[in-house]
């Protein structure tokens, strides 16, 4: 993201970012204890809220942290963070945490209330073509769930900097897993293919828009496990995620992906995608 824009939310009051504080003794600050949200903004028009929040809750769900809101409270507070930091395209950032306990302790402690943080920045502009490295998969079991914690995705997307790349692609045990911060698809020939989604993966809320609408187009997609063998081969690698869309990755491990150029089928759907997100749901 860019830097941020100066209002922001937290713990129930609209603030500037500078002045914003938690208390030390927050699990998110101690333990990576929450979990986050990014929902992408054009012309003042978050695109796929819903999906978005219900992914939270999802989330929350999962780590055992009640959902502190109500769907309605928090669609006025993605607003209201549109509106006071001037609206336009924006990508919203909300994270909640357990809470701030007395200590620190492992246990998880009772009758704390969730801490809420919200925030805005500008959108960057659509990426193209992009470079990415592979990397093996260093993360925790449970990546189905929009944590925090995101050290070993830092490591890896900090090493494809250091490589010239923009992205890291994770491998497992010879299998594509995702993104350091995205979802991962291929196209064989005309078909798309995207893995299928459980613990090791994000279910990607941006993939699915994209898939649907490509499906409409008349394309056929798949979910089929990816082999870092079969990624090698592909036609075209794209990636996705709420921030940058739809982006080609034209080089991977310092080779050119199919032409070097972002591919035929990249084409069409990005075009598809770029209509969608500025139109009316």
């Amino acid at each position: 993201m860019a830097d941020a824009l100066p209002v922001c939310y937290l713990n129930g009051q609209f603030l500037p970012l500078a002045e914003a504080r938690v208390s030390p003794l927050d699990r998110g600050f101690l333990f990576g204890d929450a979990v986050y949200e990014v929902i992408p903004v054009y012309g003042d028009r978050p695109l796929l809220l819903d999906a978005h929040l219900q992914r939270l809750d999802r989330s929350l769900r999962e780590l055992g942290i009640s959902n502190p809101l109500q769907i309605d409270a928090w669609q006025e507070l993605v607003r209201d963070l549109i509106d006071r930091n001037g609206g336009g395209d924006v990508g919203i950032y909300l994270q909640v945490t357990r809470g701030a306990d007395t200590g620190r302790d492992h246990r998880f402690p009772a009758g704390v209330t969730p801490g809420v943080f919200g925030m805005a920045s500008p959108m960057p502009p659509p990426p193209g073509g992009i470079a990415a490295i592979t990397l093996p998969d260093a993360r925790w079991g449970r990546c189905d769930i929009k944590a925090t914690a995101l050290l070993a995705n830092v490591l890896a997307r900090q090493r494809a900097e250091d490589a010239g790349a923009q992205e890291a692609i994770l491998v497992w045990d010879g299998v594509v897993t995702e993104g350091s911060s995205s979802s991962v698809l291929i196209v064989e020939g005309d078909d798309i293919v995207r893995r299928p989604n459980g613990e090791e993966i994000l279910p990607g809320t941006t993939t699915d828009l994209i898939v649907d609408l490509a499906r409409q187009a008349g394309l056929t997609c798949r979910e089929e496990i990816i082999s870092v063998e079969r990624l090698r081969s592909a036609d075209e690698i794209w990636i996705t995620s709420a921030m940058r869309g739809i982006a080609a990755i034209v080089e991977l491990d310092g080779k050119p992906v199919g032409s070097g150029n972002p591919g035929p089928v990249w084409r069409q759907v990005s075009a598809i995608y770029e209509d969608y997100k500025h139109g009316p749901d």
